[in-house]
């Protein structure tokens, strides 16, 4: 009988960093399983093995099975599930974070309260998209106008660079093939840096909810975070993919995307932005730990004190369990 079950839960410090995991892996018409640690993909041509704790994000195409003990091992590690489609990539599911560490999400929660602090970050997330305006004085509103100027720009400039025709962005939610080449290559694109978005979100244990442009979605926070790169990776990758060929736009621009991730070690910026944009007076945020596996009690004056302990009365020092 097996004792998958039985195996002691990996701690923080075991697991690979976010930062150094595979971008994403694509499977499609298999059978995903568990052996061990690892998981296994099985199809007509044989059985592929894949440490579970390197995958950041595990994306299953058409024709996939997945074992409930594979999903166990994937949520133990942190690795994010994502079912596609034929055509495009949609989130759909997450595993458990990889910290266990609440301060970047209490960090998140502090900065999202305060309307000044969350103009604040939504100010500094425009900065790192676009480094050579000053958005210090501008409000939301023009903050919006601007980020539409810049992405019409871009647009343009990406069909002049490639010879790519641009006659505008076409989306129809559930119709990928709705759009020309490009706007399909767009579209993967786009739907693939939200997956990976959401690993990255979920893996530091921040809520992907409490977003500081985009609001009142359960992926606020992921939209954020996917656009940071979107005028500087991925469309000017979507342009790149449908200037090549008109055949096959959405696998290829994921295989494109997948090997750009890995040259500009984005998952490693990502992390780092994050860091930043939620706690800006940390001397070096890259450096906060977030491995803490430690449970306290909130106290009065802001202190905490340790939890399993008996606080009532002369007796306080009394373990409670």
């Amino acid at each position: 009988m097996s004792t998958v079950s039985r195996r002691p839960a990996l701690t923080p410090r075991q697991l690979t960093r976010t930062d150094e995991r595979l971008s994403f892996v694509y499977l499609e018409r298999c059978t995903v399983h568990r052996d061990a640690n690892a998981i296994t993909a099985q199809d007509a041509e044989g059985t592929t093995h894949i440490p579970s704790a390197t995958i950041g994000t595990l994306l299953l195409g058409p024709g996939t099975r997945v074992t409930h003990q594979a999903m166990s091992v994937l949520g133990e590690t942190g690795a994010a599930v994502c079912w596609v489609g034929e055509h495009g990539v949609r989130y759909y599911a997450s595993g458990r974070a990889l910290s266990r560490s609440s301060a970047l999400m209490e960090a998140q929660a502090r900065q999202w309260a305060n309307p000044r602090s969350r103009l604040a970050v939504a100010r500094e997330m425009y900065r790192l998209r676009f480094p050579d305006e000053d958005p210090a004085r501008l409000t939301r509103h023009e903050l919006l106008g601007r980020e539409g100027k810049r992405l019409k720009d871009c647009y343009r400039a990406e069909a002049a660079r490639t010879g790519v025709p641009w006659r505008g962005r076409h989306y129809i939610p559930g119709d990928f093939s709705s759009g020309d080449a490009v706007n399909q290559a767009i579209t993967a694109a786009a739907q693939c840096m939200y997956g990976i978005a959401h690993a990255v979100v979920t893996s530091l244990g921040c809520s992907p909810a409490l977003g500081f442009i985009h609001s009142g979605h359960e992926l606020s926070f992921v939209l954020d975070v996917a656009d940071l790169y979107k005028t500087e990776i991925g469309i000017p990758l979507a342009f790149d993919v449908a200037a090549q060929d008109e055949e096959d736009i959405g696998p290829r621009t994921r295989r494109a995307l997948r090997d750009r991730i890995n040259e500009t070690s984005l998952l490693n910026r990502c992390v780092n932005d994050i860091k930043r944009l939620l706690l800006p007076e940390a001397a070096d945020p890259a450096e906060l730990d977030v491995d803490q596996d430690v449970v306290t009690l909130q106290s009065d004056g802001g202190h905490q004190v340790a939890s399993g302990i008996n606080y009532d009365g002369p007796d306080d020092g009394d373990m409670l369990w």
